[in-house]
Order: C-alpha cells, then structure tokens, then sequence
C-alpha cells in the first residue's frame, strides 16, 4: 500500500510539473499578430503573408496549386 501511495504522489507532481510548464509556455507566448507588428520592414511582413486563398469561392475547400 506504501509503494501506491508513493506512486501516486509521483505521479501527481509529474502532472503539475508538466501543467505548470504549459501554463508559463502559454503566458510567456508572443502572438504572431505582435511579431508582425513589431517588424519594421515591409518585406518581412509579405513574406509572411499567404500566398494563396484562405477559402475558396465554393466556401468548402482550398484547391492545391501545384
């Protein structure tokens, strides 16, 4: 019974390290939106454009050019 209760504790502070991990990975994240923003140089922000349509005229799929 000592070995379970060993392992669950184990696993429980795996499952919170791993959560907090993802919570500050979450709150420390710069959105692309501010990235582009903070970019001066036009250039950068046209290449990080699409290059095709986001939806195509049928509203249900893209095609593939190529």
């Amino acid at each position: 019974m000592q070995f379970e209760t060993w392992m669950l504790r184990g696993l429980f502070a795996a499952c919170l390290a791993v959560c907090a991990l993802i919570l500050g990975a979450m709150l420390n994240a710069t959105p692309s939106a501010a990235q582009l923003a903070a970019a001066s140089r036009l250039g950068t922000i046209l290449l990080a454009a699409p290059t095709s349509c986001a939806l195509a005229q049928d509203g249900v799929i893209c095609p593939r050019h190529g």
